[in-house]
């Protein structure tokens, strides 16, 4: 028998009047976090993970990010052989990042490579949320910087898409924070070379990200309602004692406020970044990637 298969488990749903019995196989359904709506999963699933009755985006990881973005089978993933290391002897880091790999499936908060979005050419970035709150660690510093340097050498628009509610990694201390200069340094030898960059912004993009680079794009694009903040309304309103406004830190607040260029569905991210980019670079010295 395949190591991944598991036999389903069943709700039992009794029927008061016949006391007949229906299984129904769990998970199946799922319940809308924002509006309640009860869902069919491979429904939601079909959306893009997106709710058909009131629009909220739900959380994805990297790898189903990448599906959506990338032509099918286009993404090739690089510096994977880059890993984290316990260098401060952090209480309980080690467990922490061997729970995280074995959750996701994944090496670090991060996945980099090269990919095609409708036949174009881009470096691809995309940060994930289920390992360790997506933080900014080392790795994901020298992952991005060493995609950044790959882009510039190939002459390939970067695209980085931000879903890192858990800031910089605290576990690695001062080394995890020299990471937003690092790789902010990148992006500005990106941009000498002429070379576009979007980051795309997901719920959730906070702390160190936030004032690094995910602010840092040519086109900064936001999902709808994402959350993106530096601290959480919380520690604000805790520090400055105020209710914050309504809809604060979430993205059509910060579009309002200028720190957002544009709002775009899930379903139609894919296509809006090739317009963007398309519009972005000189089409005549990129004609053999547009």
């Amino acid at each position: 028998m395949a190591a991944w298969f598991h036999r389903p488990k069943y709700t039992i749903v009794r029927k008061v009047t016949d006391r007949s019995e229906t299984k129904i196989p769990e998970g199946m359904w799922v319940k809308c976090e924002k509006c309640d709506a009860i869902l069919l999963k491979k429904e939601l699933d079909d959306n893009l993970s997106v709710c058909p009755k009131c629009g909220l985006h739900s959380r994805i990881t990297a790898k189903k990010r990448i599906e959506i973005l990338a032509d099918e089978g286009s993404f090739t993933p690089m510096f994977e052989d880059v890993r984290s290391i316990d260098f401060l002897g952090f209480p309980q880091y080690k467990e922490k990042l061997e729970s995280s790999v074995k959750k996701t499936n994944l090496t670090d908060s991060v996945l980099t490579g090269t990919a095609k979005i409708n036949t174009m050419d881009v470096a691809l970035a995309v940060t994930d949320f289920f390992f360790m709150g997506g933080s900014l660690g080392s790795v994901m510093g020298e992952r991005m910087t060493a995609l950044i340097e790959l882009a510039i050498k190939e002459k390939l628009p970067v695209i980085i898409v931000s879903a890192s509610g858990g800031g910089a990694r605290m576990h690695e201390g001062i080394m995890s924070l020299m990471q937003m200069a690092k790789i902010s340094a990148g992006l500005g030898k990106l941009a000498d070379a002429g070379l576009p960059f979007i980051s795309v912004l997901t719920d959730p993009t906070g702390g160190g990200v936030t004032a690094s680079f995910a602010m840092l794009g040519d086109l900064n694009i936001a999902e709808p309602e994402a959350f993106i903040m530096f601290a959480g309304p919380r520690v604000i309103e805790g520090t400055i004692k105020q209710k914050l406004p309504a809809g604060f830190q979430r993205a059509e607040f910060l579009q309002e406020h200028g720190m957002i260029d544009y709002i775009v569905a899930r379903k139609d991210m894919k296509n809006a970044i090739h317009k963007s980019l398309s519009t972005m670079l000189n089409k005549e010295k990129y004609a053999g990637r547009v």
